[in-house]
């Protein structure tokens, strides 16, 4: 009976760990306030993200810089990770949904140029996907992702505000909550 009471304590003892650890790595992180765990200096992580070295599925050099001045959702994401992919037709649906209203999508996945594109093989995604490979990690750490854990979405504002961040999957209505108010 006292094994029993006492692996049933660490089993209280971890749950409660983990909802505390939770809570400090992903905060509220409601993506309808403002920037949360977003670095002070956004600014900086924004032109760091508008001077990325970044490449297509296919390797070939690209640049994001096109993106500075308009709204963007950015998607830190991995072929690997399940939240990240099971995120994926949410944020396609919104795309379509806010692209009539000038705000763009894009994924950087922190990946290999061939898993990205083995992985756009088979599931198709309608927004821009780049590749920021393993560097992206350091990347969405400039924006207040020190956990760096994944999937991590930014949303900045036409004027280069970081607006809100959310480590873990985005919940549609909290994300439309935030780019309306764009």
């Amino acid at each position: 009976m006292k094994r029993i009471l006492a692996i049933a304590a660490v089993a209280v003892v971890a749950t409660a760990g983990g909802a505390v650890a939770s809570h400090w790595f992903l905060g509220s992180n409601d993506l309808a306030g403002v920037a949360n765990a977003a670095p002070a200096d956004s600014s900086n992580a924004v032109n760091q993200l508008w001077s990325a070295k970044v490449t297509n599925a296919d390797g070939k050099p690209q640049s994001l810089a096109g993106f500075k001045g308009r709204p963007v959702v950015v998607n830190f994401w991995a072929s690997w990770c399940g939240p990240c992919v099971e995120e994926m037709p949410s944020l396609s649906q919104l795309h379509k949904e806010y692209a009539k209203k000038g705000i763009e999508f894009v994924g950087l996945g922190v990946d290999s140029d061939k898993n990205v594109k083995a992985f756009l093989q088979k599931v198709p995604v309608d927004y821009p996907i780049f590749v920021a490979g393993f560097g992206g990690a350091d990347l969405a750490r400039a924006f207040g992702n020190n956990a760096g854990g994944l999937p991590y979405t930014v949303v900045i504002d036409a004027k280069g505000v970081v607006r809100s961040t959310k480590l873990g999957q985005v919940k549609p209505e909290e994300l439309k909550r935030t780019l309306d108010a764009l």
